[in-house]
């Protein structure tokens, strides 16, 4: 079996394949950010490094089985003010991600990405001739983090429309909490937010940090005592990190904190993954 990862980031692909048991001979990855590919081939020294996937021909490639892909979703999430979609710059890579789906023409492929607006939403599945299954981290992990699914793996059925839908059942809910996978210290909240690149760029001040907390939500900070106190209070460590994406503890060791922050942010919650593929006809 030959499995193409693109955008494959830290490789979190390769820790799902290994944790369903399924064997592969040779695992191509395009990833261009430099520690994310240190921690890939400290962790599988074996894996086939091609880089730009601009640069990446089919023809050039062994025939492949399964590919797997996160296209960049900056420009569809909802913290993106002009959210220009897949017009925008780092977005509109999902067509080479679908260029090479077609040159490849594998037997299974998985493509993860945020929840979208409606006509793009529309327009992908019109193209992968699939909607997606669309499933919350929150059900295997201590974060919320909603995405969708588009793949060909699994059970599926067809509207009147002959339009496929994705059949892949709900993952059982695991009830993991905030609070669970903490180092140590106090949450407020039963589940984290979203893991998200920007963990890796924290606020070095306890009071900025907390301001930041306190007004907009969009980041996660422990806090030291029960009091909740604005000076009392630290960002997520290396390991807290790796539980939400239930990546393995000290998969990201060879790297600094923030650049481990920015991999895994990037990342995907391994045990959807690998929930995912626990569907592929082996």
């Amino acid at each position: 079996m030959n499995v193409l990862s693109l955008f494959d980031g830290m490789s979190c692909g390769q820790i799902a394949l290994n944790r369903c048991g399924i064997k592969y001979e040779n695992y191509f990855a395009s990833e261009i950010k430099p520690y994310a590919i240190k921690i890939t081939q400290d962790n599988f020294p074996n894996t086939i490094q091609l880089g730009d996937i601009k640069k990446i021909k089919g023809n050039d490639l062994p025939k492949i089985d399964l590919i797997l892909a996160g296209s960049p979703c900056q420009d569809f999430s909802r913290a993106n003010l002009l959210r220009k979609g897949l017009k925008g710059q780092k977005s509109s890579l999902f067509y080479e991600f679908y260029r090479l789906l077609n040159e490849c023409n594998p037997k299974n492929y998985l493509l993860e990405n945020v929840v979208m607006p409606k006509d793009e939403y529309h327009y992908i599945s019109n193209l992968m001739k699939t909607y997606p299954v669309r499933i919350n981290s929150s059900k295997v992990s201590a974060q919320m983090r909603d995405r969708l699914y588009w793949t060909n793996i699994g059970e599926e059925w067809k509207d009147l429309f002959d339009m496929r839908y994705c059949e892949i059942p709900q993952p059982e809910d695991k009830n993991i909490k905030f609070k669970d996978i903490l180092d140590n210290g106090y949450v407020t909240k039963d589940k984290a937010f979203c893991l998200l690149e920007g963990e890796s760029r924290p606020h070095k001040s306890n009071k900025r940090r907390f301001r930041r907390w306190k007004t907009c939500g969009f980041v996660n900070i422990v806090f030291e005592k029960e009091n909740l106190s604005p000076f009392s209070n630290r960002f997520l460590t290396r390991n807290e990190m790796e539980r939400l994406q239930t990546v393995p503890l000290n998969y990201t060791k060879s790297v600094t904190r923030n650049q481990a922050a920015s991999c895994l942010g990037d990342g995907w919650t391994v045990d959807v993954i690998s929930h995912i593929l626990n569907y592929i006809e082996r």
